[in-house]
């Protein structure tokens, strides 16, 4: 059975977000459609519409235009509810909430324009830079292709990152990386995920000839790192980037490891040993789903903090250094709590179909992201603590 969607959240809380009470219906609907979404390389499409149901595109878009100008600690409870039935589904919902927040940097003509049907647009966005971007009058004109867009065929809007030399008067002359709101009808998408994990989320590449792009849909990624946002106060768009760092894509893979372990339960009550023991009583088995659910306890304790952090009820000094050092590591812990989940199903763990190697190949797959490296971010905060330098680390964009 799914986590009950209250049950993640903080007892002073008076009422449950609309997206955390939605997310238990996208997780189940999303379990069901599990080998229809593997199959296709993409989300079903009635898994997409579960999502924009419960209300994730609506969650950061500014209240002017119907948003919900929500929580960052209510969007980590509902994407991390979604993740236990689907990881593809969970980091689809995620990503695609988060680019929602970048149309509060664009001036209120080009916000208007991107929620001018309502706030429940599917957003993508192609977060490192690339293609090109030439100035005309009234715009520019995008062409090139983008990597890995998770949920590129279901976006309503993807926002597009390229270089733009010379604006912004950078001294070193590289230009500054802008973003371009463009709508689904501009946008081919070239058939290239073909993966191990993570085969829903459809992160496909994007294809852009010679797209024209109004001024009102362009906005500097320096804003959004700023937190500097239009025409909204409300700490969702007024937060730095460095508060959340890889929090959007650190939630799924927890989502799924808590998936792996209501399956792993689920398949050790029913199995025995060669003698007909159950499993279920043998202290090596006792042992290990409870070291494997410490694990995930502890990797949920850290993102939940980091959200926290994000919506402004604790900040610290050390926090800007503590939380791309707390995903990394809350990432290593799901990965060794599902290995060892995984480990221990025998070989009918291992066909096709079956819930628990699909949460193993996901869960393998997102922390594989380069973001989640502990290196840099623990050799970050080593340095703060030491008292090494400056000791902060160098921005890092979710991607």
């Amino acid at each position: 059975m799914l986590i009950d969607s209250e049950a993640t959240i903080p007892a002073e809380r008076s009422s449950v977000a609309a997206v955390v009470a939605g997310a238990p219906r996208v997780a189940e609907i999303a379990a069901r459609c599990g080998e229809k979404t593997e199959t296709a390389r993409q989300l079903a499409p009635e898994v997409a519409e579960a999502i924009r149901e419960a209300g994730f595109a609506r969650h950061f878009v500014p209240a002017a235009f119907g948003g919900t100008e929500g929580r960052f600690e209510d969007m980590t409870s509902a994407v991390t509810l979604v993740g236990e039935g689907c990881a593809s589904a969970a980091w689809v919902a995620s990503l695609s909430a988060y680019a929602a927040r970048y149309g509060a940097y664009l001036p209120v003509e080009g916000q208007a324009v991107l929620w001018g049907d309502g706030p429940d647009a599917l957003m993508g966005g192609a977060l490192m830079p690339a293609g090109k971007a030439e100035p005309v009058s009234g715009g520019w004109r995008l062409t090139g292709e983008w990597e890995y867009i998770s949920g590129v065929r279901h976006a309503d809007w993807v926002f597009a990152c390229c270089v733009v030399p010379g604006k912004g008067g950078r001294s070193d002359g590289r230009g500054d990386q802008h973003f371009f709101a463009v709508p689904k009808a501009d946008i081919t998408v070239k058939d290239t995920w073909l993966t191990l994990g993570m085969r829903g989320t459809g992160s496909n590449i994007m294809v852009l000839d010679d797209v024209f792009v109004p001024e009102f849909l362009t906005l500097s990624r320096l804003d959004i790192s700023m937190g500097r946002a239009t025409a909204s106060e409300a700490r969702c768009h007024t937060v730095p980037m460095g508060a959340l760092s890889a929090l959007p894509l650190t939630v799924p893979v927890i989502g799924a490891a808590r998936g792996a372990l209501r399956a792993a339960r689920e398949r050790t009550m029913q199995r025995a040993d060669r003698r007909g023991v159950p499993l279920r009583e043998k202290p090596s088995v006792q042992i290990d789903l409870a070291r494997s659910t410490a694990e995930v306890d502890a990797a949920e304790f850290l993102v939940q903090r980091a959200s926290r952090v994000a919506d402004g009820v604790e900040d610290t000094e050390e926090s800007v250094v503590r939380g791309p050092r707390d995903f990394a590591m809350a990432v290593e812990l799901s990965v060794s709590a599902v290995e060892r989940l995984f480990h221990g199903t025998g070989t009918t763990g291992h066909f096709e179909g079956d819930q628990l190697q699909r949460f193993w190949r996901d869960v393998r797959t997102a922390a594989s992201h380069s973001i989640f490296s502990f290196d840099t971010p623990g050799a970050a905060y080593g340095a703060w603590a030491l008292g090494v330098g400056n000791g902060r680390p160098t921005e890092r964009m979710h991607g």
